[in-house]
């Protein structure tokens, strides 16, 4: 029976998570890979706290170099996160020949390109399926259960911590403040939630699979990006009364061969749809392939035990490889350590004022003659076509919501509209978001 030796670096909530499982399941991981997988050192910036499981002290360490450049161990597991320095730990992992895991989306969709062609140099493996989706198999599936498949879209709830804070603001009539504080009360939310809230954390994942998708780099720059912190529980109620549910969604929609939107945003979605009824932190990813046709993913998408299980999946795959000595990598780079030449490489991704959809639109207005109408006429001179309007009761201080839905609408012409009506005296507030058919 091979032993295949392991360097963990990070053992927090998801590192602790790892060896808990493989101290677990040990038995089964031997019978099913005729492996024997051993934690031979662990790094982590805190070597004293306790943790769920009880490892050797002689195992810990402070020292990165203790796990990267020990010559017995063959899998490197990297979980700090961050860009720096988990980039330069796994750099010279790999070209110190040993093959690495790790769970972190930034890295991977800002430098992924470059540590992909480090890793094929030195005929070695990086695997990531815990980066996006946690326990949810999204990775494995589109690089080999759906490699055939040409994928036409993706939307995707791939944040839980939005998510939860979307589904506490229905479920309990809470305002956003009310609903984050409660998540980071719970620990759902980190301390720097702006990466989930803001929408950053789906951007790095969205762009992962685009990747994978499209075998091509995707820069961030190039996906649109749209947090909810200014969606309020009354949009949420006003969403409800025409039949949608509010999400944060991440899309990918191929026009051409080398033509796509990928965009992050919240939207309304229809409430017959099951996107919608994904509720608290669970994640969910809705796929249409050329073959397989329509496919729907849904599962935890964090915490310690899901994305543990994504980590060991990674490391049963790269015991399996390394039995019968093969190098599979994914995303494919060539010999030369680039992408393979492919219309994909040109992608062109479309710029959001280029899409068109429907709008909800809801507006903050005085209550008196005219004002809708003059909104009505500002629409309507940028061709954007009303389908339904409603006046709420009236707020305090004569303000009232005037809540629209458009038809399909060019985004910059909404956009143009939109800053023109924010210089009507009368309108106090608005907010615009997309609805996702």
């Amino acid at each position: 029976m091979k032993t295949i030796n392991i360097g963990l670096i990070g053992f927090g909530t998801v590192g602790s998570g790892v060896v808990k499982v493989l101290k677990e399941k040990e038995e089964i991981l031997r019978q099913k890979t005729n492996c024997r997988f051993k934690i031979k050192a662990i790094v982590d910036k805190d070597i004293t706290s306790c943790r769920c499981v009880k490892v050797d002290k002689k195992t810990l360490s402070k020292n990165a170099d203790n796990v990267l450049c020990d010559k017995d161990i063959d899998i490197v597991i990297e979980l700090i996160g961050g860009v720096h320095p988990a980039k330069e730990f796994i750099v010279k992992a790999l070209k110190n020949k040993k093959d690495v895991i790790t769970a972190n989306k930034a890295l991977l969709a800002q430098e992924g390109v470059e540590l992909f062609r480090i890793a094929t140099e030195n005929k070695k493996k990086l695997l990531f399926e815990a980066a996006v989706c946690g326990g949810i198999p999204i990775i494995k599936a589109l690089k080999e259960s759906l490699i055939v498949n040409k994928i036409d879209s993706v939307l995707g709830i791939i944040n839980g911590t939005a998510n939860y804070i979307l589904t506490q603001m229905q479920e309990n009539n809470w305002e956003f403040k009310t609903a984050l504080a409660c998540a980071k009360k719970k620990g759902i939310a980190e301390a720097n939630f702006s990466l989930d809230t803001k929408g950053v954390d789906s951007q790095h994942k969205i762009a992962i699979l685009a990747q994978l998708i499209f075998n091509t780099y995707i820069d961030l720059k190039n996906i649109f990006c749209e947090g909810i912190e200014e969606v309020k529980l009354e949009d949420l109620k006003y969403a409800s009364e025409f039949g949608y549910a509010i999400k944060l969604l991440a899309v990918i929609r191929r026009h051409k061969e080398d033509v796509a939107e990928i965009y992050v945003y919240p939207a309304l979605i229809s409430q017959s749809t099951l996107l919608s009824k994904v509720n608290g932190t669970y994640n969910a990813i809705f796929l249409n392939g050329d073959v397989v046709g329509n496919l729907f993913f849904y599962g935890k998408g964090a915490g310690m035990l899901p994305t543990a299980n994504a980590v060991i999946a990674d490391l049963v795959e790269i015991g399996r490889l390394s039995m019968k000595k093969e190098n599979y990598q994914f995303p494919v780079i060539n010999e030369e350590g680039k992408l393979p030449v492919s219309s994909y490489q040109k992608l062109k991704v479309k710029r959001i004022n280029d899409i068109k959809r429907s709008y909800y639109i809801r507006f903050l207005a005085v209550d008196q003659p005219g004002v809708l109408a003059a909104i009505a006429k500002i629409l309507g001179q940028k061709k954007v076509s009303i389908a339904s309007v409603i006046q709420k009761e009236r707020k305090e201080n004569k303000i009232v919501p005037i809540v629209m839905m458009t038809h399909y609408a060019k985004e910059e012409d909404v956009q143009k509209a939109l800053v023109e009506v924010d210089n009507l005296s009368t309108v106090k507030e608005r907010l615009a978001i997309r609805i996702e058919g």
